[in-house]
C-alpha cells in the first residue's frame, strides 16, 4: 500500500496534467465563459506540475512496472515543458482573440501536447515514447490548423500532418527492427545489451531509422522541409510551442532511449551521421535565414540552425555533451518563447506586421518591446553574457573533448554568420525610421510572459554554473 502511494506521489506531475485535461473538458462543456476560465486554469496546473517536478528532482524512481522513470533528469524536462507551455498560454490569452481562434479547446490541446512530451521524457519503454509522441503530434496538428478560415493555417496543418506521419513511420519501423533483435522494447534491456547488439546490422538499422524519425521532429537538415511553412502558417504562439516544447521533447526521447551512446562507455558508431546533419543544419539554417523577409520564417530557419548546434552535443558522445544539450534546450526554450512572444504582440489582425520592415523604428514606439527583443536576438546569436552563449559554449567544449574540434569550428563559423540576421532586427528597430504606421494592441499578460522569459535568459546567463551543475548531476 505504501509503495503504491509513493508511486502515485512520484507521478503527480502526470496526474495533475491528465486530471487537468479531464476537468478542462468539463469546463469547456458546461461553462459559458470557458474561454476566460481555461487559460488561467491551464497556467495553474502547468505551474503546479512543473514546480512539483523541480522540488522532487532528487527523488529518482520508476513507476508503472518500470515503464516510466520519475525524478532526476526527467523532472528537469518536465519543468522545461510545463513552464514553457505556461508562458505560451499567457502569450495566447489576448493573441488568440486577435488571430481568430478564441476556443476553449485551444488550451486543452496545449495541455494534451504537454502530457505527450512528459511521457516521452519519462519513458522506460520504446512504446511509451511512441505513445507520447503521437499524443503530442496529434495535438500539434490540430493547433496548427485550429483557425480553418485561414488558408495558411490549413496548409501548415496538412504539411505538418503528412510529413509528421511520414517521420512516425520511420520511428515505428525502427522500433520493429530493434524489437526483432532484442526481443524486448524495454530501454533498460536494450541499454544492458547494447555493446553486444551494436555489431548486429539489423539492430543498427533500427537505431538509424529511429534517429532519422526524430531528426524530422527536431527539424534537422535534410528533414526540415516542413518547418518554414508550418511556423509561418501557424499562430505565432503555437509556432513558439512547436519550436521549444516539441524540439525539447524529441531530444529527450533520443537521450532517454539511446543514452548509452552518449555516456562514452561504448563507441558511438552514429557519430558520423550526427556530425553530418549537425553541419548541414547549422550552415543551411544560418545562410537561408539571411534571405528571409518574414520574421516567423527567419525564426524557423534559425530553429534549424539551433537544432544543428544541439546535435553537436549528441555527436560528442560524452556526458558533457548531453548536459550541454539539455542546458541549451533550457536556454533556447525561453529565448525562442520570448522572440515569438514579441512577434505575437506586434502582429496585427489578418497576420499583419510580420515582415522585418514592420520592426523599423520600433524603439521609438515601444522602447520596452524593442529592448526585450534586442536581448533575445543577442542571446540567440550567442553573444555573452546571455544564456545562448553558454549553451553553445558547453556543446562546443564537449565536441573538442571528443576530438571533434572541426565540428566545433564549423559551429562557431555558423554562429558568426547568424549574427548578421539577428542583429539586422536590432538595427531596424533602433536605426531605421518606420515607413508605415504600426498599431500595437495592448496585452499585459503577453508582455509579462515575455518579460519573465527574458529575465530567465539573463538569469541563466549570469549563473550558468548552477544550472549546468544540476543537469550534470543526473546525466
Amino acid at each position: 500500500m505504501l509503495n503504491n502511494l509513493q508511486e502515485l506521489y512520484n507521478v503527480i506531475p502526470l496526474l495533475i496534467i491528465g486530471g487537468g485535461i479531464l476537468i478542462s473538458l468539463i469546463i469547456e462543456m458546461y461553462f459559458k465563459k470557458s474561454e476566460t476560465i481555461l487559460p488561467w486554469f491551464t497556467i495553474l496546473i502547468l505551474l503546479a506540475a512543473g514546480f512539483h517536478a523541480l522540488f522532487n528532482v532528487y527523488t529518482i524512481a520508476t513507476a508503472f512496472q518500470n515503464m516510466l522513470a520519475v525524478g532526476g533528469g526527467v523532472s528537469i524536462f518536465y519543468f522545461i515543458f510545463t513552464i514553457g507551455a505556461a508562458i505560451v498560454v499567457m502569450l495566447s490569452i489576448d493573441y488568440i482573440k486577435k488571430y481568430g481562434t478564441y476556443y476553449g479547446e485551444y488550451y486543452i490541446l496545449i495541455q494534451t501536447s504537454v502530457l505527450g512530451m512528459m511521457l516521452m521524457a519519462g519513458a522506460k519503454d520504446l512504446f511509451v515514447i511512441f505513445l507520447g509522441l503521437e499524443l503530442m503530434s496529434v495535438s500539434f496538428y490540430a493547433l496548427a490548423g485550429l483557425n480553418r478560415k485561414k488558408l495558411k493555417a490549413n496548409e501548415a496543418a496538412l504539411k505538418y500532418f503528412l510529413l509528421g506521419a511520414f517521420a512516425t513511420g520511420f520511428i515505428v519501423y525502427g522500433i520493429a527492427l530493434i524489437y526483432g533483435t532484442v526481443q524486448s522494447t524495454s530501454i533498460d534491456m536494450i541499454s544492458s545489451r547494447f555493446s553486444e547488439l551494436i555489431s548486429n546490422k539489423l539492430f543498427d538499422a533500427g537505431i538509424l531509422l529511429f534517429l532519422i524519425g526524430f531528426s524530422f521532429k527536431i527539424a534537422a537538415f535534410p528533414f526540415h522541409m516542413w518547418v518554414p511553412d508550418v511556423y509561418e502558417g501557424s499562430p505565432s504562439t503555437v509556432a513558439g510551442l512547436f519550436s521549444t516544447g516539441g524540439k525539447a521533447a524529441a531530444f529527450s526521447a533520443i537521450i532517454v532511449s539511446l543514452g548509452i551512446l552518449f555516456t562514452g562507455r561504448i563507441g558511438n558508431i552514429f557519430t558520423p551521421y550526427l556530425s553530418a546533419i549537425a553541419v548541414f543544419s547549422m550552415v543551411f539554417g544560418s545562410i537561408v535565414a539571411i534571405a528571409q523577409d518574414n520574421i516567423k520564417r527567419m525564426l524557423a530557419y534559425s530553429s534549424i540552425a539551433h537544432a544543428g548546434y544541439m546535435i553537436i552535443g549528441l555527436a560528442s558522445g560524452n556526458p558533457l555533451g548531453v548536459s550541454g544539450v539539455i542546458f541549451y534546450l533550457t536556454a533556447y526554450t525561453f529565448m525562442n518563447l520570448a522572440a515569438f512572444g514579441v512577434v505575437a504582440l506586434i502582429e496585427g489582425r489578418e497576420e499583419a506586421n510580420l515582415s522585418l520592415k514592420s520592426y523599423s523604428g520600433l524603439a521609438s514606439r515601444s522602447p520596452l518591446l524593442a529592448a526585450l527583443l534586442s536581448i533575445v536576438m543577442f542571446s540567440l546569436a550567442g553573444i555573452p553574457p546571455f544564456a545562448g552563449f553558454f549553451g553553445k559554449y558547453y556543446v562546443f567544449i564537449a565536441a573538442v573533448k571528443s576530438n571533434l574540434t572541426w565540428l566545433a569550428i564549423i559551429g562557431v563559423l555558423s554562429s558568426v554568420i547568424s549574427v548578421y540576421f539577428y542583429l539586422r532586427v536590432v538595427v531596424l528597430m533602433y536605426f531605421k525610421d518606420s515607413e508605415t504606421e504600426l498599431t500595437l494592441e495592448k496585452s499585459n499578460t503577453g508582455l509579462f510572459a515575455v518579460i519573465v522569459s527574458v529575465a530567465v535568459v539573463i538569469a541563466i546567463g549570469v549563473a550558468p554554473g548552477s544550472v549546468i551543475g544540476l543537469i550534470a548531476h543526473f546525466f
